[in-house]
């Protein structure tokens, strides 16, 4: 973790605290805590193993609040002490073994591809917060739909009817409501 200012772009919401080690870590244990705990707001889906969480959004959110680097740390952080027994996944689950596993590394690859696009300013207008939610949520499936098909001997087609289909209203409100929140904070934040 680095205390100099980013190099590509913007700021994101963290680089508007004091620089420090500290600040960082703490950041970085924050967004993995907050995901751990966004993963317990879940609700099973009938016939799919896959349930509808808060750790989706809390991931995608930490993306853009945390910037590409810290975001990776932090997803990095919450996948690896998952999958080394910390029961933080999904109805407190661990393990690497479960068929949801790739939207958890799904979401390692989302939150800093969304921090990324937060330091272009991505996360400064509802429109192009969307764009960044609906990219992140892509990646997530993008590993998740795969890993469940594989994981649980599903064809294709029925994995997408699993593993996609049955989120999608969730996470276009998710996208609506990050698209509402980010560029509100900025707005409050520009003020001060």
């Amino acid at each position: 973790m680095s205390t100099a200012a980013p190099a590509a772009h913007g700021p994101v919401l963290a680089d508007l605290l004091p620089a420090s080690r500290l600040r960082d870590a703490a950041l970085v244990l924050g967004g993995a805590a907050l995901t751990g705990l966004a993963a317990q707001l879940s609700v099973p889906v009938p016939g799919s193993p896959v349930p509808v969480t808060g750790q989706t959004f809390a991931a995608l959110l930490a993306g853009a609040a945390l910037g590409p680097r810290r975001a990776f740390a932090a997803l990095g952080l919450y996948a690896a002490a998952g999958a080394a027994g910390l029961p933080w996944f999904a109805g407190a689950t661990s393990g690497f073994t479960m068929p949801t596993f790739g939207y958890i590394l799904g979401m390692l690859l989302a939150a800093p591809v969304v921090g990324a696009l937060a330091r272009r300013g991505a996360d400064r207008t509802p429109a192009r917060t969307a764009a960044a939610m609906v990219l992140g949520s892509l990646l997530i499936y993008a590993l998740g739909v795969p890993y469940l098909a594989v994981s649980a001997h599903l064809p294709a087609g029925q994995a997408l009817a699993l593993g996609l289909k049955p989120y999608l209203l969730g996470d276009a409100l998710k996208a609506a409501l990050a698209m509402t929140a980010l560029p509100a904070t900025w707005r409050l934040v520009s003020r001060g």
